[in-house]
């Protein structure tokens, strides 16, 4: 990842841009002081023009008032780091075999590499971001997850060191946002004999919304948000329309466990879950300070 140059306002009129801040002030009055947790994943964390967007975005925020987190993926970069070490991935109904060797490698590549780059990109922005894991401050406590076959629940698979939580606690967080940092999270957990566990990052950030009282949990992802059938952008969804969709097929493969975690997060008292299209330049600032709709909004009723 590679920060690239500011982007360019200067096209736009004084006139225009008063006007732009005077529609933003609302929800920067409305949101000021609420913490909004961020899953970073897709091309906005792979397009160095998404990356630094995001970079500025996080920034912005923070510095009007708010207190974003930041959860990150990292499965493509996984998978690179893999493949130069000549060790094939192996999956089970779509979830990534994890033996010791490859959790060696997911902690070098998620907490070194990944994390890293992203506290570079914001700092450079201007803010101050401190990366962590589960293992600091005791934040994400893990067993290992366990997989039951989908055709035949009798089966279980072993998928070795993939994490379920137990529990998170947010001390750490709350202590690094209280000194104006923005945390970063790796979907990293540990267990009770010191293992290392790899955890689901729409997971991780759906349950730390949870447990933080997030005014708002934002899910970057490749898509405009849930489509129907049709291809057409579903804006608002409740549980009772996301079990239908699911039964019928719409929603499938890797979007159910994201949608899990934003429904859970929306019945645990998370205000708002917007799944929305990381490609969209500025897409977290355009859903949070203004009135138009960039994805899906998630609600418990």
């Amino acid at each position: 990842m590679t920060a690239t140059t500011t982007t360019d306002v200067s096209h736009i009129a004084p006139r225009e841009k008063a006007e732009i801040l005077s529609q933003a002030l609302p929800y920067i009055r409305k949101f000021h002081g609420k913490t909004i947790v961020i899953k970073y994943g897709g091309n906005a964390m792979t397009d160095p023009v998404l990356q630094q967007d995001f970079a500025e975005d996080v920034v912005l925020l923070k510095l009007v008032g708010l207190n974003p987190v930041v959860v990150h993926g990292g499965g493509p970069q996984i998978e690179d780091a893999l493949n130069k070490l000549g060790k094939k991935g192996h999956f089970i109904q779509g979830m990534r075999v994890t033996d010791e060797e490859t959790m060696s490698v997911v902690e070098w590549v998620l907490a070194g590499e990944v994390q890293q780059d992203i506290v570079g990109l914001i700092n450079a922005a201007g803010g101050k971001a401190v990366g962590l894991t589960g293992r600091d401050g005791g934040m994400i406590r893990a067993k290992k997850l366990r997989m039951l076959d989908k055709d035949d629940p009798a089966k279980e698979h072993d998928i070795g060191q993939v994490g379920d939580i137990v529990s998170i606690d947010p001390s750490v967080v709350k202590a690094l946002q209280d000194d104006q940092f923005i945390p970063v999270v790796s979907p990293i957990g540990f267990g009770e004999k010191n293992e290392s566990y790899n955890i689901n990052a729409d997971v991780v950030a759906a349950k730390l919304a949870t447990v933080l009282q997030a005014e708002k949990l934002l899910m970057l992802t490749n898509i405009r948000g849930v489509l129907d059938k049709a291809g057409e952008l579903l804006t608002e969804l409740t549980p009772r329309r996301i079990d239908e969709l699911v039964a019928d097929g719409t929603i499938s493969g890797g979007m159910i466990p994201k949608i899990a975690g934003a429904i859970d997060a929306a019945k645990s008292g998370v205000n708002a879950v917007h799944i929305i299209d990381g490609r969209v330049p500025h897409a977290m600032l355009l859903e949070v300070l203004t009135d138009q709709a960039y994805g899906t909004m998630i609600s418990s009723r």
